[in-house]
């Protein structure tokens, strides 16, 4: 794969790269209403989706940090994107151009004094993987193999810029309006901040790893402090394939069900216990051992999640409260979901359409066990949000409703649910945590 030499840090190129970006999408604009006089809409549509994707993953890979995280975050909205951007977008995942070597000894030299060949025994200048936010190298010290992450240079200053070109089409996607609607870009400055930092993901994986080791089935790295600064993390490697690899070929339905229910209870023992979630549950934080074994990576995303979302959250999941219109309504003004200035219209409209969505969404935490594998509980999802987000009528609403937390634990769950049907996890004990 080609790697990077550089990347634009400064506001201007970072804008012009954008600018770019965007005049390529206005020709393919031009493509398709010439496609139109000789093809279907569909066809046109899709060739449209396609060239777009295409063009906007190409764009935002070579400024790599938060351009890119926020689509990888899309990519796992399924229900929301055209498929070509969820699969153009998914690569984000763990499959960019990483950076040169030069550059990598450079980063080393800044954070160090030394050249990563004087630190550790061996070292594999060639990045193993590349994602948003940092990548991947191979190197052994004292007999050990070890992974070591390097965060790509300007990703942490450039964050406010960069969420400050993607906040328009974000409102428009979106449809956010009101003047509180800064909250929620704050909510993801305030999580991508953190992720570029990468003293505090040492902290945060170590903390994680002492609380959850007891979960069956369940491994994780070892984090070497000494070996670690704020723009690098060593760790210990980790054997295993990636989950969205594994899941490609397994036909071993007991096997899919272990991993499964290994990664529900990593989950809702964060969630319940800990009251903190790693909000990051994509394939490529995942590994499958060939021991059978979930290894779960990459602990730079953590909510915290407060009592006072936390409560009426999960009180709102209760099939009693979903059933009972006050107990409902009370809920849903305390999440903000319902707005004291809305419009009998707009009231109507969402208690509406989040009733239809919770009473689906919150089937799995209505039984003792839940199967995973059943394609019609994943497709009526994907019809809810496809019809949704094509709504008129939702258009003229406003979009600005909901705790700034739903952000964050909405997209856990989201990734979570979609994990858990790769896997195809049959019969997963839903409260397996309360007795962990």
């Amino acid at each position: 794969m080609k790697t990077i030499d550089n990347i634009p840090t400064s506001k201007i190129q970072r804008a012009s790269k954008l600018v770019q970006t965007g005049a390529k999408v206005g020709v393919n604009y031009i493509k398709y209403y010439g496609d139109r006089i000789t093809k279907t809409e569909l066809e046109s549509k899709e060739r449209l989706n396609e060239n777009n994707a295409e063009d906007i993953y190409d764009g935002l890979k070579k400024l790599k940090g938060s351009a890119l995280k926020v689509a990888q975050m899309l990519s796992m909205e399924k229900s929301i994107l055209p498929q070509a951007y969820v699969e153009k977008f998914s690569l984000a995942q763990f499959s960019v151009p990483p950076l040169s070597a030069p550059l990598v000894t450079k980063t080393f030299k800044k954070y160090f004094g030394k050249l990563p060949t004087e630190i550790f025994e061996t070292f594999n200048a060639t990045s193993v993987n590349a994602a948003s936010i940092g990548q991947v190298h191979i190197a052994e010290k004292d007999g050990k193999k070890l992974a070591v992450k390097i965060q790509y240079p300007g990703v942490a200053e450039s964050i406010s810029s960069d969420l400050a070109m993607v906040k328009p089409i974000a409102i428009k996607m979106f449809n956010i309006k009101g003047k509180d609607s800064d909250k929620y870009f704050q909510e993801v400055e305030d999580k991508l901040v953190e992720e570029t930092n990468y003293l505090l993901e040492i902290e945060q994986s170590m903390e994680l790893v002492k609380a959850c080791q007891h979960i069956p089935n369940l491994k994780f790295p070892r984090y070497y402090e000494a070996l670690s600064s704020e723009r690098i993390i060593t760790m210990d490697w980790m054997e295993g394939e990636h989950l969205s690899e594994f899941t490609a070929y397994n036909t071993d339905q007991n096997k899919a069900n272990i991993l499964g229910q290994a990664l529900w209870d990593f989950y809702m023992f964060q969630i319940h216990n800990l009251k903190k979630v790693h909000a990051d549950p994509h394939p490529g934080n995942f590994l499958i051992s060939k021991q059978g074994e979930l290894v779960a990576l990459d602990f730079g995303c953590m909510k915290s999640i407060p009592d006072e979302f936390y409560v009426p959250y999960f009180e709102l999941a209760k099939k009693e409260c979903i059933d009972n219109p006050e107990l409902f309504d009370a809920k849903m003004y305390e999440l903000e979901i319902l707005r004291a200035d809305d419009s009998l219209e707009e009231l109507a409209f969402f208690r509406s359409l989040f009733h239809e969505m919770l009473s689906l969404f919150t089937q799995p935490f209505h039984n003792e066990t839940f199967d995973f594998s059943n394609p019609q509980f994943f497709e009526k999802i994907g019809e809810l949000g496809q019809r949704y987000s094509k709504s008129a009528e939702l258009r003229k609403m406003n979009g600005n409703r909901g705790s700034k937390h739903f952000i964050y634990i909405n997209r856990t769950f989201f990734g979570l649910y979609n994990l858990m049907f790769d896997l195809k996890a049959q019969d997963v004990k839903i409260n397996n945590f309360n007795t962990l």
